[in-house]
């Protein structure tokens, strides 16, 4: 298997508007399969295609990836494995987790530890961000990030030093819940479990999160707005899903 379920570290806060990213057309819903064809792929060329698509971006600005998923996907395994095969194109690759950049817990709880719509809406910083890795990477800005920010099990800052990535590099940012929110990205990949597989794969300790993905199927269409649908529900055997 070349990718794992991620660390179980929800993460979230979507909103209206779809992700900032120079044109191509999404695929339809993935649960529908309306106009959509399933190709099974291998782990190891999924790899491959998504490294050679990413890589034939422009290199005279940074390319700002997004890997969305819940945990059970495994978009942080994913957003790793792609690590090599970019660097071996020529590009230099940071790898930056939504899940270190979570509010404090005072605001991640305020209405209890597993309130879906709170998870949905409140739980990542989306702001910090913008403001520390997907802006900086605009073109013709500073290309220093800040790759981490709040250690959300200690509840405190990370205070990790900034990064200053070279033009032509590539952020790998993974985690759920994170597209359709307006955030500045430049290619997009959504790992896609069917609700009966989420369920299954979803430890019991985070099966309050459901409801939170079940709303972002249905009010942020992550199929539609995504560059890469991949449908993960036997990691072994993934497949993409590609407009017919």
């Amino acid at each position: 298997m070349l990718w794992a379920p991620a660390r179980a570290e929800p993460r979230a806060r979507p909103t209206t508007g779809g992700p900032k990213r120079p044109g191509g057309t999404a695929p339809a819903y993935v649960g529908e399969d309306v106009g959509v064809r399933i190709r099974p792929i291998s782990p190891s060329l999924l790899v491959d295609e998504l490294a050679d698509r990413i890589a034939a971006t422009a290199r005279s600005s940074w390319v700002r990836v997004a890997i969305d998923g819940a945990p059970a996907a495994g978009p942080d395994g994913l957003g790793d494995a792609l690590v090599d095969p970019l660097r071996l194109r020529g590009r230099e690759v940071l790898r930056v987790s939504a899940g270190d950049f979570l509010r404090a817990a005072s605001l991640r709880f305020e209405y209890g530890r597993t309130d879906p719509d709170a998870f949905y809406t409140d739980w990542l910083d989306t702001g910090a961000l913008e403001r520390e890795v997907l802006g900086p990477l605009e073109p013709g800005a500073s290309g220093r990030v800040l790759p981490s920010l709040w250690d959300s099990v200690a509840d405190r800052a990370t205070r990790a030093p900034y990064v200053t990535m070279p033009p032509g590099g590539v952020l790998l940012l993974d985690g759920a819940l994170l597209l359709g929110r307006g955030l500045p990205l430049d290619f997009a990949v959504h790992l896609w479990l069917s609700p009966g597989a989420l369920a299954r794969r979803t430890p019991a300790e985070l099966r309050w999160t459901l409801p939170a993905y079940e709303r972002y199927e249905s009010e942020a269409e992550p199929a539609r707005v995504a560059d890469a649908v991949v449908r993960v529900d036997d990691p072994r055997h993934p497949a993409l899903a590609e407009e017919s």
